[in-house]
């Protein structure tokens, strides 16, 4: 096949075009001929450096050390601390305590609020550093973890969309009962401290379910369990 057909099949396909001229003139500088089947086999290769995900504090650690620990949401509203249950739901948990020791959450917002029943945080978009580094931890899915724990008043659990498998950093706490949610969404934590700091951000003013003026986390911080 010449050069110009093989152009052409390249042509609905960027990727593959930008490769062929790139493998193309490594040849011609070294004075080689490839021939098309060299050249699909070079756009075909799996590249050598894959990059994966930074790891994190949490990551790979065990449940008995997830055990027992609290993340201290510090709002502008006040403080609210969640225990986490990585008995039930050891990825949202993990998940959770990466975004917290992190500082990915630090200067986001409560951006969803519905009266009597939730607040939903964890939205990375409305922190004040939003940018690529956020954008990609925000575009990591969790498998979903339903479990025999009840979603009812001071329950955290994972926020999705209506595909299964489609969690990622949002969460909500539930300031009413939610039963409805059983066995379908992943509770993961419980409020121990500072639900009355929940009632203060549902009951604020909306528009439809946004706040109209949405409570920032200060900060987030991970730490034993207080009992």
């Amino acid at each position: 096949m010449s050069m110009k057909a093989a152009v052409h099949n390249c042509a609905i396909n960027l990727s593959c075009l930008v490769l062929f001229a790139v493998t193309a003139a490594s040849a011609a500088a070294q004075g080689q001929a490839q021939s098309p089947a060299e050249t699909a086999k070079k756009a075909n290769t799996r590249p050598s450096t894959i990059v994966e995900a930074p790891k994190e504090p949490f990551d790979g650690v065990p449940l008995e050390k997830m055990a027992n620990q609290c993340v201290t949401l510090d709002t502008e509203a006040g403080v609210i601390v969640i225990e986490v249950m990585p008995e039930v739901a050891p990825h949202a948990v993990r998940n959770f305590l990466n975004l917290a020791v992190t500082g990915a959450l630090d200067t986001t917002m409560f951006s969803r609020v519905v009266k009597g029943f939730v607040i939903q945080g964890g939205n990375l978009y409305t922190s004040e550093r939003w940018g690529a580094e956020l954008a990609k931890r925000m575009s990591r899915p969790l498998p979903d973890e339903p479990s025999d724990v009840k979603h009812v008043r001071g329950i955290v659990s994972m926020a999705r969309t209506e595909e299964p498998n489609s969690a990622t950093t949002n969460f909500f706490i539930l300031v009413g009962d939610g039963h409805h949610l059983d066995g379908k969404f992943t509770a993961f934590g419980r409020v121990v401290k500072g639900i009355e700091v929940a009632d203060i951000i549902n009951h604020a003013a909306l528009d439809g379910e946004t706040p109209e003026k949405p409570v920032r986390i200060k900060r987030a911080l991970v730490a034993a369990c207080n009992r």
